[in-house]
């Protein structure tokens, strides 16, 4: 099944704003039949996107969507990912919470707060002045989560290595500068392909060489910069 990051999204009028214990309900049904009955096992990222308030993280115009199995746009042409993908990715990762870990395309700022459930420190960028702004601010709570603005296939080298590493990103060939800040067992996991398909893959680094792994179809809005297409 190709997760797709699909920006044809449809506002729904007359939604209105749930109860505190509708959304909570709405988050356990997502992790139920989203995640766990689509092969999602890890008990760790179940407990970390249970925990996360996705509607936090989408327009108002959204919220009553927020738990649907897709993602939903957030401004400026991005999206936030389907939560099925987004706990694929922290899957692929294999965290064990001692990790320092680094997110490329940091969008509304929610898969950096699943992340920072599961790991030591994230580092998050986006290349969007607006955005990494509002994501700023929306994870002022996450007090080892830590907002940078900038072109991310460069990566941070100055907070470098990092043990993993995730493109929340579409790019035309994994970025060489993030492979570099990969520590000695470092991964990386990146959609790569054209703007249209991608495939999902990890890129593990095993004794100074690397190693590819395709994880799954997936569908994601570009990377920008150096590494990726034009703004």
């Amino acid at each position: 099944m190709n997760h797709s990051d699909d920006l044809r999204v449809i506002p729904q009028p007359g939604g209105g704003e749930r109860s505190a214990g509708e959304y909570a309900a709405d988050r356990h049904a997502m992790v139920e039949t989203q995640l766990h009955r689509r092969g999602i096992k890890d008990p760790a990222v179940l407990e970390a996107m249970a925990s996360v308030p996705r509607h936090e993280f989408v327009p108002a115009e959204f919220r009553y969507r927020a738990y649907e199995d897709t993602p939903l746009p957030i401004g400026e042409g991005q999206t936030i990912s389907q939560p099925y993908m987004v706990a694929a990715i922290a899957v692929a990762l294999q965290l064990r919470g001692t990790e320092r870990v680094l997110e490329v395309g940091a969008g509304c700022g929610y898969q950096a707060a699943v992340l920072a459930q599961l790991a030591k420190e994230v580092f998050a960028i986006e290349f969007r002045t607006g955005l990494a702004a509002a994501t700023t601010e929306r994870l002022a709570r996450y007090t080892n989560v830590h907002v940078h603005c900038g072109d991310g296939a460069f990566g941070l080298p100055e907070s470098a290595p990092f043990d993993a590493i995730v493109v929340s990103a579409a790019a035309p060939a994994p970025p060489e500068p993030l492979l570099a800040q990969l520590s000695a067992t470092g991964r990386l996991v990146v959609p790569v392909g054209d703007l249209e398909n991608q495939e999902l893959q990890r890129i593990q680094r095993e004794h100074g060489t690397f190693r590819k792994i395709t994880l799954e179809p997936c569908r994601f809005v570009p990377l920008v910069g150096a590494y990726g297409w034009k703004d």
